[in-house]
């Protein structure tokens, strides 16, 4: 597919910035690209940092000091830091004001890279890429409150929702009749974030309802809602060589419970939390249970 215009600027700017870039800020660059939609905390030492844009919207989201360190085609580079041991702080109140977070930690000894040569970088990798429904640390989740993540699928017409709390590993999928039915569960279960398909980005009617939640809305690639590779993935999440002994389960159930499963893989970078056995609901007439008893 052609790139847009919009993408062949982002892609020229990119490139301009490690022409002219140190070989650390090349590699900042290189990690930022993979998770362009979040803030980078990249770490260096005994801080979290962040450059050009990300430290901008950091400082004033954080209400902390934007300084700067070096320049960059002539112009200095903002930069904001958070210190590593207080980071769960910052990242709660980040994720409360909307944003995402990627986690980019050093994954060698800097002895390492001296051997490499004097100009190595001491190599870096997104550990983790935090969300508003990805939250599972106890300091920055609200007692006695679902942190739900919401998937929304539709597969030959038919609809469905799967909710997924991550701290405790409940875990939901319902069918619907239709958007409305739908958008008052998600109103009642009050997620944290929702995925769907970006094709729902078309659809006025769906965008409303979904909207209408405030929940964090995260879009993503179609193929993600596949209901054939869903169901491996949630054998595999539960080791299983089918689902038959979770109960009879529609083909969009199975889409929006494996797309929040791979939801789950890509953020957390391949750890997967323990997960319940994946319950199936048909009506709203059931007794809900508060998280802090199910914790227990």
């Amino acid at each position: 597919m052609p790139a847009t215009n919009d993408q062949a600027t982002v892609e020229s700017t990119a490139t301009d910035r490690r022409a002219e870039a140190s070989p650390m800020m090349v590699q900042y660059l290189d990690i930022k690209d993979e998770h362009p939609e979040c803030l980078l905390f990249y770490r260096m030492g005994d801080f979290y940092e962040l450059f050009f844009e990300d430290a901008e919207k950091a400082a004033g989201a954080l209400d902390i000091v934007l300084t700067k360190r070096g320049t960059h085609g002539g112009d200095p580079i903002p930069m904001a830091g958070v210190p590593h041991h207080a980071a769960e702080s910052y990242l709660s109140r980040l994720i409360r004001a909307g944003f995402k977070v990627a986690i980019a930690e050093q994954t060698e000894d800097p002895a390492e890279a001296k051997k490499r040569g004097s100009k190595s970088v001491v190599r870096r990798e997104i550990v983790r890429v935090v969300t508003p429904g990805t939250l599972t640390e106890d300091a920055v989740l609200t007692a006695g409150s679902h942190n739900f993540l919401a998937g929304v699928a539709t597969v030959s017409g038919g609809l469905a929702l799967a909710w997924l709390d991550m701290s405790t590993g409940e875990f939901h999928a319902q069918p619907f009749e239709s958007m409305r039915a739908l958008a008052q569960r998600v109103e009642v279960l009050g997620p944290a974030e929702i995925i769907f398909a970006e094709s729902a980005l078309d659809d006025a009617v769906f965008m409303a309802a979904i909207r209408a939640t405030g929940a964090a809305q995260s879009p993503l690639p179609r193929v993600r809602f596949d209901s054939a590779n869903a169901h491996d993935r949630l054998c595999k999440a539960y080791g299983v060589a089918n689902l038959d002994a979770f109960g009879d389960f529609s083909r969009s159930e199975v889409a929006a419970a494996g797309a929040v499963v791979d939801y789950v893989v890509l953020t957390q970078k391949g750890s997967m939390p323990r997960l319940r056995p994946l319950q199936q609901r048909q009506s709203d007439h059931y007794l809900d249970i508060d998280p802090a008893s199910r914790r227990n």
